[in-house]
């Protein structure tokens, strides 16, 4: 049996327009079918509410659709809402209540908090405080397996909710907003986030929440702010949307992650609840090495002295060998895509991977004809290690990190993949400094690297794990590679010579 998808509307600040909003909602609902609720954020009620929201009180006119609405941001609001624990103020009009969380027979988790953050010690009967946050938060985080909810409805957008997003245009979400209200988001993990009051649409990309490579992968969640009903601009005020009760959900299917998912923009605020370690303090530790070897001492640590065949030394400069027939790679062939490359330097060439794991997926490549990193010159490993740390504060501007791999079997040509010896080897290097190292004794899975990263475990794309089945048309080709060119120019040494 199916789990039940629920169609959900949400708006912003209604201003007393109840007429306005409702009308529209019958509107969609003529034109698309039923929707189960319509979820309100902001100011519900406005300075000259009283003659429409009579109407509604008295039930001469009755909400065309189950309606949850959050409590008073002013003052002169607040003599609506008469209960403080949520109550019915009219028939199918639900004042939610200061905080808590609301669970539908379908499953579907609303948690909620009304009011404005509060400035002053006694808080108003229209704010809320650290205390409110506090208390809703444990209320939730204290249930054992708690994953996150599937919305969260406040008043107030999230202080720095634009970091590492798409811009949100006039609103600086750097002095705007609530920063209870982002700490509150970063422990809830809302599927759903809406919010108001800045008279503004704003949907931001998806965010994670966890940290690859160190969390298991969660779901994503969306902040979408909404403008205000019926404003003469023609923002975006309501919002349709489906959705799954996550309890119901698949778990392989919650967690699948975006193409255009980015960093939580509460990082910072995650790693101090959970304490974790900043990236500066890996910065600061000494890189480790791992080298395995299937036939013995398997998964052993232990330091690289220069003794050993994996600590790799450049060899001087000399003329790289000759390709046996054509290669997609070299710069000089006719073979290769050049309007995949986003940067030249002397010795290498940056390109987007064709058929990318992300769109931001790179390789790094010599100019020479050259198979692995041990076969390198001395120069052409400098700029190797210039334009791993360009991409590096690349990433990292962007709130991402970055991991790098070569397969050195089966292959012509050295890709150093970011998204040693003689014999075959796989190699992997975190942008932290760790590295790993394995020999290759027989087969090996030629898309390995590709794979892991694009498992459930990681990024969450396993459909995306062979690039053949996502390469794109040409002119999409060219329009990524101009965008990141763009991006990364700020970044490119090559540029600055």
């Amino acid at each position: 049996m199916a789990a039940p998808l629920l169609r959900v509307l949400a708006c912003g600040d209604v201003e007393g327009r109840l007429e306005t909003l409702f009308g529209r909602v019958r509107a969609v609902q003529a034109k698309s079918g039923r929707f189960d609720m319509l979820l309100c954020v902001g100011n519900f009620f406005g300075s000259t509410s009283d003659a429409e929201w009579e109407e509604y009180r008295t039930g001469v006119k009755k909400a065309p659709i189950p309606t949850y609405v959050l409590g008073a941001n002013d003052q002169d609001t607040v003599r609506y809402f008469p209960d403080v624990s949520g109550c019915e103020l009219a028939e199918n009009i639900t004042y939610l209540g200061r905080r808590g969380v609301f669970s539908g027979t379908s499953g579907l988790q609303i948690a909620y908090l009304s009011g404005t953050e509060s400035q002053e010690e006694a808080t108003p009967a229209y704010s809320f405080s650290s205390k409110d946050v506090t208390e809703l938060k444990t209320s939730l985080l204290s249930i054992p397996k708690f994953k996150g909810v599937d919305i969260l409805l406040t008043s107030p957008w999230p202080r720095d909710v634009g970091n590492f997003g798409n811009s949100p245009g006039e609103v600086d979400t750097k002095k705007c907003g609530s920063a209870l209200v982002s700490n509150l988001a970063a422990s809830l993990k809302p599927r759903y986030h809406f919010a108001a009051l800045e008279k503004a649409y704003y949907e931001r990309l998806p965010y994670r929440n966890h940290i690859v490579l160190q969390e298991t992968p969660q779901h994503v969640s969306r902040f979408i702010a909404l403008a205000d009903v019926g404003n003469t601009s023609k923002k975006k005020y309501l919002y349709a949307f489906s959705i799954v009760p996550m309890s119901l959900m698949d778990p392989a299917e919650l967690v699948k992650q975006p193409q255009d998912v980015t960093e939580s923009p509460y990082r910072k605020l995650r790693k101090e609840a959970h304490k974790a370690k900043t990236l500066m303090c890996a910065e600061e530790e000494p890189a480790c090495q791992f080298f395995f070897d299937l036939n013995k001492n398997q998964g052993k640590k232990r330091p690289s002295d220069g003794k050993e065949r994996g600590n790799f030394q450049p060899k001087q400069a000399k003329k790289p060998p000759q390709p046996t027939g054509p290669c997609w790679f070299c710069l000089a062939s006719p073979e290769v895509e050049k309007h995949l490359v986003v940067s030249i330097g002397t010795h290498c060439y940056l390109a987007l991977a064709k058929g990318g794991l992300l769109p931001d997926h790179v390789l790094i490549l010599p100019i020479g004809h050259y198979q692995s990193v041990v076969d390198l010159s001395s120069e052409v490993v400098e700029e190797v290690t210039k334009y791993k740390s360009a991409l590096k504060e690349f990433f990292r501007s962007k709130g991402k990190r970055y991991v790098l791999f070569e397969r050195n079997y089966r292959s012509q040509h050295l890709q150093l993949q970011v998204a040693q010896p003689g014999t075959p080897y796989f190699y992997v290097e975190l942008d932290t400094g760790e590295k790993l190292f394995h020999r290759i004794r027989k087969s090996f899975p030629l898309q390995f690297g590709r794979e892991v990263l694009a498992s459930a475990a990681l990024l969450g794309l396993p459909h995306r794990a062979d690039w053949r089945q996502c390469t794109a048309a040409r002119p999409e080709e060219v329009a990524a590679a101009q965008a990141f060119r763009r991006d990364f120019q700020p970044f490119d040494f090559a540029l600055q010579a």
